[in-house]
């Protein structure tokens, strides 16, 4: 039984209710069977092994013909979906300040040739060192993160990036349209601390920080450890006195090479923090560092002079990881100015919950299936992501109703430490109580397929990884292709 009031049961009923009302109109075809296939995503015993093995669960009362025509030919509104899902309750850390995190999560397909749109993901191994490129479709996630030790995530948005995507760009693009979206839904408001946004190291986060200046959100990136950046540029004064011969001013002030400390001016802001798991954490930070830009990469087609986007260089070093093992220095970079001690504690801080996505990945992918299907078409795919992401949004608004329905050798958990795994243990019994808009299926008997003894003379075409279709006619002339990796 949970122990939540009564009040807040209510409540939390009324919300997922709603939340399930808004999703079914967010279905333009085929919507009750995608809805369905939701729910037995959430109500199924164990991991998703197969999605055929969905139509056997008494929630989804359609055929395996049903499934596979709502993911090839279904519809949902997307935009309206992304709204929905920003409208909800968000959690929010001290202050109300909003923490996202971005990062990408590939579905490896390297066995589908005839699957478009492909892309190289780069993968580890067992090892670090042992990284791989295997093709498969990116797909680039937005969450809300919690404060505290927790593997729950709020996810807003996804977007699969294609080959022709730049993905700086496409990030820009789709942080700007969360940031303007939480902006129309009044989860920010004038006067409320600026949305924080957590990368990792694979993002240009300097160019993102200058694509986004117009929006109240500020940026935290983790710098590779063999970077070298620039310090604010000295004032007339220093200048005059260090060069009383005259010239021109510099633009940029001396370097700041990340493996050199002695080329670190004495740092602005020191903070040292007692952590459970790492000892004392020792923060160090220089203000109005940036890197010295030129026209290269992103920075290519820029007009006029470039930028100088200025920021807070942060050097967190913990005393020891798990096991004792020794922790590497930390480079971390933010687009705000003028920190405070408080400041510079809360990023490294909310970049060590950023860690929380990959819970959320690991969840979707184990448990949910979501790299189980074998679809054949992006589109397919993307209909698949969609539906996870509600069926984790579900999940998430039922954590209050949620009892522990723990395995016989698993240890008790109070009720606002469930994972989404445990609160999906119990949805069967939630969702009996929720609303249920799809309707009852109406038999229209089997379709007479395709005749005994027939192949089939329209194959699928080829795809290249990231590149054009070879058409079935291409294939007759240089024969059957090999792997495209």
């Amino acid at each position: 039984m949970s122990v939540v009031c009564p009040d807040v049961r209510r409540e939390a009923f009324a919300e997922a209710s709603r939340f399930r009302a808004e999703f079914y109109e967010c279905l333009t075809a085929r919507r009750d069977e995608m809805f369905e296939l939701a729910d037995a995503l959430l109500c199924v015993d164990g991991p998703v092994t197969s999605p055929v093995d969905l139509t056997m669960v008494p929630e989804h009362r359609r055929g395996h013909g049903a499934l596979y025509g709502a993911l090839n030919r279904g519809r949902i509104d997307v935009e309206r979906l992304r709204t929905l899902l920003t409208g909800l309750p968000l959690p929010r850390f001290e202050g109300g300040r909003l923490v996202l995190a971005v990062d990408v999560s590939p579905w490896l397909r390297s066995d589908a040739p005839c699957s478009a749109d492909r892309l190289f993901c780069h993968v580890y191994g067992r090892a670090k060192s042992a990284s791989q490129f295997i093709p498969g479709w990116p797909y680039s996630f937005v969450a809300v993160l919690e404060p505290g030790a927790t593997s729950w995530t709020s996810i807003l948005d996804v977007v699969r990036l294609g080959p022709e995507d730049d993905a700086t760009a496409v990030t820009a693009t789709q942080l700007r349209a969360v940031a303007e979206r939480l902006i129309s839904a009044g989860q920010w408001a004038p006067g409320d601390p600026d949305i924080t946004i957590v990368m990792d190291a694979g993002y240009d986060v300097t160019r993102l920080a200058w694509v986004l200046r117009d929006l109240p959100v500020e940026l935290v990136g983790r710098i590779r450890s063999d970077r070298v950046m620039r310090l604010p540029k000295p004032s007339l004064k220093e200048y005059a006195l260090a060069y009383p011969q005259g010239g021109r001013p510099p633009k940029h002030g001396k370097e700041f090479r990340f493996a050199k400390p002695e080329t670190w001016p004495e740092a602005a802001i020191t903070t040292v923090t007692d952590t459970a798991n790492y000892g004392k954490a020792e923060a160090q930070a220089w203000d109005r560092v940036h890197p010295r830009l030129t026209h290269r990469s992103a920075w290519l087609e820029h007009d006029g002079e470039l930028p100088i986007v200025e920021g807070t260089l942060v050097r967190l070093k913990v005393e020891h990881l798990s096991k004792e093992r020794e922790a590497p220095p930390v480079w971390l970079w933010s687009s705000k100015t003028g920190a405070a001690p408080a400041d510079v504690d809360l990023w490294w801080q909310v970049f060590l919950r950023r860690f929380d996505l990959e819970h959320t990945f690991r969840f979707t992918k184990q448990t949910l299936g979501w790299t189980t299907p074998k679809v054949r078409t992006p589109e397919a795919a993307d209909r698949w992501t969609w539906l996870l992401v509600i069926a984790h949004t579900q999940l998430r608004l039922a954590r209050p109703l949620a009892a522990d329905l723990r395995r016989p050798w698993e240890k008790p958990t109070k009720p606002e430490r469930l994972t989404p795994a445990r609160v999906r243990r119990g949805f069967r019994n939630i969702r009996a109580h929720l609303l249920c808009p799809a309707r009852v299926p109406q038999p229209r008997g089997a379709g007479p397929g395709r005749p005994p003894g027939t192949k089939n003379r329209h194959p699928a075409p080829r795809y290249d990884v990231g590149k054009t279709v070879r058409r079935p006619e291409t294939l007759k002339a240089i024969g059957r292709p090999g792997r495209s990796w």
